[in-house]
């Protein structure tokens, strides 16, 4: 588990970080201990499986289940002792987690940040679709080719996929360093992608084929705040649910970002983050200014 933060000894809110994959590792949203610097303790942590974390081997791949790492949140903001006043932080399949972490209603969240995320993994299959329709000419064909021949791990279906990467997932070039972090880590363990989600982010196999968190948006009663880019593989579509369902809620669109727009847009998203917890009387500073 990493952490970033000002120790979990005194008052004041925890901002909890809960990042993305499944199998992912917390590198990637490192940009956001910036907080820690004005006033908010920060906690990153790798989920059970993937990068600093404990690894699970000889278990089956029905081991690895949103329900598990439902329980393992739990056991992190207990065991850290600051589940009597935090806020949670979740982005892309973290958001998810987040969402029905909320709708459980546990005493010390004081607010919800959804990032990137989508509302069900059957909404975002169909929106895959939508995105590898609008590519450039022959890129879907390539990857329609070696998806049929389960050649998905040549060049040539990579060099496509970078294509996709490049539009919906991150658009800056290079790729930031914390994010590459992440990549390797994923390349070099990626039992818990692929027994969860499966080969890559078309090809959904795995538990969370079917899984979705449309029926307990209701039950969250925090401040919850959306975020999504213009150009996010999380569609329009497939995030505007938890603004409709999620009775307070408001939803912030970054217009220069796909998937990873605290990375793509960090000034704004600075000012969007921090506003937020200070809303929701989370920082020592007010940072709408």
């Amino acid at each position: 588990m990493g952490v970033g933060g000002l120790g979990f000894g005194g008052g004041g809110s925890v901002l909890v970080v809960v990042h993305g994959g499944p199998g992912a590792t917390h590198d990637y949203l490192l940009p956001l201990s910036v907080f820690a610097s004005w006033g908010v303790r920060v906690v990153h942590y790798d989920q059970l499986g993937g990068g600093g974390s404990s690894r699970v081997p000889g278990v089956g791949a029905g081991f690895w289940s949103p329900e598990l790492f439902l329980e393992e949140l739990d056991n992190l903001l207990a065991g850290l002792g600051v589940d009597s006043d935090y806020v949670l932080f979740g982005q892309s399949w973290g958001g998810m987690l987040a969402a029905v972490h909320a709708a459980r209603r546990p005493a010390g969240l004081r607010g919800l940040v959804i990032a990137n995320a989508p509302v069900s993994y059957p909404l975002w299959r169909a929106e895959m679709e939508v995105l590898r329709a609008e590519l450039p000419p022959g890129v879907d064909e390539v990857l329609r080719r070696h998806e049929a021949a389960g050649t998905t791990d040549g060049e040539e279906y990579q060099a496509a996929m970078g294509v996709f990467y490049g539009r919906h997932f991150c658009r800056l070039d290079p790729y930031p360093g914390p994010l590459m972090a992440t990549f390797l880590e994923m390349h070099s363990n990626p039992v818990v992608y692929h027994a969860m989600n499966g080969p890559n982010e078309f090809t959904v196999t795995g538990s969370l084929r079917d899984w979705s968190v449309r029926d307990v948006l209701p039950d969250i009663e925090v401040p919850t705040l959306v975020i999504s880019g213009r150009y996010d593989e999380a569609t329009p579509a497939a995030v505007r649910p938890f603004r409709e369902l999620i009775p307070c809620s408001g939803w912030t669109v970054f217009e220069d970002s796909s998937h990873v727009p605290h990375l793509e847009e960090p000034d704004r998203f600075v000012r969007v983050l921090g506003g937020f917890l200070d809303s929701v009387g989370a920082t020592a500073r007010d940072f709408s200014r």
